[in-house]
């Protein structure tokens, strides 16, 4: 199936079942760099396919804030709240769009190990801080251990609502599958959330490391696309096998 023929809308309804757990993700900057179909293409594996819109691959960096993160069976009392910051692109399998992490830092070493035992995603323990002073926010990051960080300053933007379906904007924010491998078996997660409210926003200095340390190449342009979202409360699900 081509990605043009992709369902991108199914994936966003709430499955009937019992979430696995429950969260919320606060502040959301989502930045998009492109790049070439075979830079990307070595570093997922073989088996899912690629995603491009417009014959580019999308790679995002997206820091943001988590609060109240928990199965659905532990009081609220015990959540975590810490930072995440996740390098991502966009992938489908068997007909369904999803989100192939290259990389996830965390501030808490808990949630790090549950989530690489839990999930098989490659999650990094890191230093992370972010402040916020009106429309204004900085957010740091850096992974213990390695060079790969990521800094910057950024100022949110006009309101620029709900995604509509067919548009790059819904394309690179409205994702609700997620894809992992253990062993030689791919896993599909799924969260469940309203639509994000997006709004636009403008990047006043940044650097990081994190796309050349996923193995990309050095990105030399500034970013194709910057949005930013308050928040929304998500409900997870999986994961599940599915080959």
């Amino acid at each position: 199936m081509s990605a043009a023929d992709l369902d991108r809308v199914s994936p966003s309804k709430r499955p009937d079942l019992t979430p696995s757990g429950r969260q919320r993700w606060s502040e959301l900057l989502f930045v998009h760099w492109t790049f070439p179909i075979e830079a990307v293409r070595p570093l997922v594996p073989a088996d899912i396919e690629l995603d491009p819109w417009d014959g580019r691959m999308y790679v995002g960096l997206v820091p943001f804030r988590m609060f109240g993160i928990r199965p659905w069976w532990l009081p609220r009392v015990m959540a975590l709240d810490f930072l995440e910051l996740n390098c991502r692109t966009y992938v489908h399998h068997r007909g369904r769009p999803a989100v192939w992490f290259f990389s996830l830092e965390a501030s808490s070493w808990l949630a790090v190990e549950a989530a690489r035992m839990g999930w098989s995603l490659p999650y990094h323990h890191a230093e992370m801080s972010v402040a916020r002073e009106g429309a204004h926010v900085t957010y740091a990051s850096r992974r213990i251990g390695s060079e790969a960080r990521f800094a910057a300053s950024y100022d949110v933007g006009a309101e620029l609502g709900p995604s509509v379906p067919g548009t790059l904007q819904h394309f690179l924010l409205e994702r609700y599958l997620l894809l992992s491998r253990r062993g030689s078996r791919i896993y599909e997660g799924q969260v469940h959330h309203t639509p994000y409210p997006a709004h636009a926003a403008r990047i006043g200095e940044m650097s990081q490391s994190l796309l050349t340390a996923a193995g990309l190449p050095l990105v030399g342009e500034p970013p194709a696309t910057v949005h930013f979202s308050p928040g929304v409360d998500v409900e997870v699900f999986g994961p599940w096998p599915v080959s």
